[in-house]
C-alpha cells in the first residue's frame, strides 16, 4: 500500500491508541497533537509540509491555511461531514484544489441519545434536584418535537417513542420512513407551538431559533440541543430563559460551543460539561472509520498510478 510522506493530526482528534499505532504504518512520518491550536499561525505551523491532515470538528481549516500548506493531498475529518457549508474545513476550496476530504458518520449517536433521555428524565422527575413542573412526570404522552430528522434525530425520536412520548418533527424535507414510523411532520412554527419539549438535531452553523421562534415556543418549555454549537440566536435564547424560570435549556459541551460565558448567568441553563458522544465505544467507532477512510484513499491512489 502507498504511504503518506507525512501525517499530521493537528488537534485532539480522539483517535484511540490502537488507531494511532496503525497510523505509523500509513505514513513515513506521523505527528500527533492532543490539544487545540489557538490561532491560525499555530495551525499552519503544525501542518507544515504534511500531505495528510487529520482534524477534529473544532479547528478551522480555511482557504488561508490551504494556501500556506500546499502539500496537503488528503484531509481526514475525524467528525461528521454533514455538508460543506456547515464544516470547519473549507471543503469546497479543498476539492477545487484536488484535495480529497472525507469525514466519518454514525459514531457518537448512541451516547447522544442516552444523554437526551437521561437529562430529560432527570428534569421531568426532579432526580437531580431540579424539577420542570410541580409534580413529577414521565416522558409518556409528553409532546416532543424534533428539529432535524437525520441519523441522530431519528434515533432520538425512536428512543422517545419507546418511552411513550408523542413525537413530531420538522426537517428541510419530509422523511417517508419517519412518516411511516408514525412520526408526524409539522412546519417549524407549528412544531414550536404545539410541543412542550424541542430537541434540535441539525448540522452546525444552522440557526433556526431567533426571537420570533422563541415567542412562538412560549414559556414552560424545554429546549435540548444535540448539535455542534448553538442552533439559535444567543441573545434570544438568553431572553427566553430569563423570561420564565420554567423554561430550560439542556446541552452538553458539544452543544454549548463557545457561548457558555453568555449563558452561564441563567439559572435554568442545565449544562453538562462533557461530550455525550465521547464514550469508549464511540471513540472506537470513530477511530476505525477514520482509518478506513485513509486506507481507502491510499488504495485508490495506488490503483490510479
Amino acid at each position: 500500500m502507498t504511504r503518506f510522506k507525512k501525517i499530521v493530526a493537528v488537534d485532539e482528534t480522539l483517535l484511540n491508541e490502537e488507531a494511532l499505532q496503525q497510523l505509523q504504518k500509513l505514513g513515513e512520518e506521523v505527528v500527533v497533537y492532543h490539544d487545540f491550536p489557538q490561532d491560525e499561525h499555530i495551525v499552519t505551523e503544525r501542518i507544515g509540509d504534511a500531505d495528510c491532515l487529520l482534524v477534529s470538528f473544532r479547528t478551522l481549516i480555511r482557504k488561508s491555511v490551504l494556501d500556506a500548506c500546499r502539500n496537503i493531498q488528503y484531509i481526514g475529518m475525524c467528525c461528521t461531514l454533514y455538508n460543506p457549508e456547515s464544516c470547519n474545513v473549507d471543503v469546497i476550496e479543498a476539492q477545487r484544489r484536488g484535495i480529497t476530504v472525507l469525514g466519518v458518520k454514525d459514531y457518537g449517536d448512541e451516547g447522544v441519545v442516552e444523554y437526551v433521555i437521561s437529562e430529560l428524565v432527570r428534569l421531568l422527575h426532579g432526580f437531580g434536584g431540579i424539577r420542570w413542573r410541580k409534580e413529577s412526570t414521565e416522558l409518556t404522552r409528553r409532546k416532543i418535537g424534533i428539529i432535524g430528522m437525520g441519523k441522530t434525530g431519528r434515533m432520538v425520536a425512536d428512543a422517545l417513542k419507546f418511552f411513550g412520548a408523542e413525537v413530531s418533527y420538522f426537517s428541510r424535507h419530509r422523511k417517508a420512513d419517519a412518516d411511516n414510523a408514525g412520526f408526524v411532520y409539522m412546519p417549524l412554527d407549528e412544531l414550536l407551538d404545539k410541543n412542550e419539549i424541542i430537541c434540535t438535531c441539525i448540522p452546525r452553523n444552522n440557526y433556526l431559533l431567533g426571537k420570533r421562534e422563541f415567542s412562538i415556543l412560549g414559556n414552560n418549555k424545554i429546549v435540548v440541543n444535540t448539535s455542534v454549537g448553538p442552533t439559535f440566536d444567543v441573545a434570544a435564547m438568553k431572553d427566553w430563559l430569563n423570561e420564565s424560570p420554567d423554561n430550560y435549556y439542556l446541552c452538553d459541551a458539544t452543544g454549548m460551543g463557545n457561548v457558555y460565558e453568555e449563558l452561564k448567568s441563567c439559572s435554568n441553563l442545565l449544562y453538562t460539561p462533557y461530550i455525550s458522544g465521547k464514550s469508549i465505544q464511540s471513540v472506537e467507532r470513530l477511530s476505525q472509520k477514520a482509518l478506513a477512510n485513509i486506507e481507502s484513499y491510499l488504495t485508490a491512489s495506488a490503483n490510479n498510478k
